[in-house]
């Protein structure tokens, strides 16, 4: 995904996303998740929703790409930021819940799959997800980014037992339900007798 740590590449998304913010999206997530609660965003790019979230919660951004990190540092040097890779996700800090705004459609599904697995190590127990992806069953690349469409029971498939799923939903974002966004719940692990 070295795509964002070319300035200009950066500097073109900035563009294209201006007027877009997922507002709507966190207004779902206050439905599960109390206000005061720690929030990361997964690939917080500009900051937009980064924003927003900050209104109710205490949130971390983090993204990929250091040029993203270090445009929004620059203008706001207080905000609590990390270089984290949503694959891996390496980090020891733990939050209530992980917010992301089309942005896993640029993993591979596998990648998909191994990415929800490591955010439930970074979920505390009970903890709450949010993700938005475009609809569809296709991969494919559009300017030397991959994007990978979901359907619900395509992602679905790829949960496995850690996660209970709260809300399915389809919405609309550039064109009529051309998106769609999954509340999850960690669940409480069950002890072994």
């Amino acid at each position: 995904m070295e795509y964002f740590d070319d300035e200009k590449n950066v500097e073109d998304y900035v563009k294209m996303a201006e007027g877009y913010d997922g507002r709507e999206l966190i207004d779902v997530l206050r439905n599960y998740l109390p206000q005061g609660s720690s929030v990361l965003e997964l690939g917080m790019g500009p900051g937009t929703d980064l924003e927003i979230l900050s209104e109710f919660y205490q949130v971390t951004g983090s993204d990929r790409s250091q040029t993203f990190l270090d445009r929004y540092q620059q203008r706001n040097e207080a905000a609590d930021l990390l270089w984290l890779d949503a694959v891996e996700m390496k980090t020891e800090r733990r939050f209530d819940a992980i917010y992301s705004n089309k942005v896993l459609h640029h993993l591979t599904r596998e990648e998909m799959h191994h990415s929800l697995q490591t955010q439930a190590n970074v979920l505390n127990d009970q903890g709450i997800m949010l993700h938005s992806l475009w609809v569809g069953d296709i991969e494919e690349e559009q300017h030397g980014l991959r994007f990978v469409y979901y359907t619900e029971a395509s992602f679905r498939a790829l949960l496995g037992e850690i996660f209970t799923v709260l809300e399915v939903a389809l919405y609309d974002e550039m064109e009529e339900k051309d998106s769609i966004y999954f509340v999850l719940q960690k669940r409480q692990l069950q002890p072994m007798s």
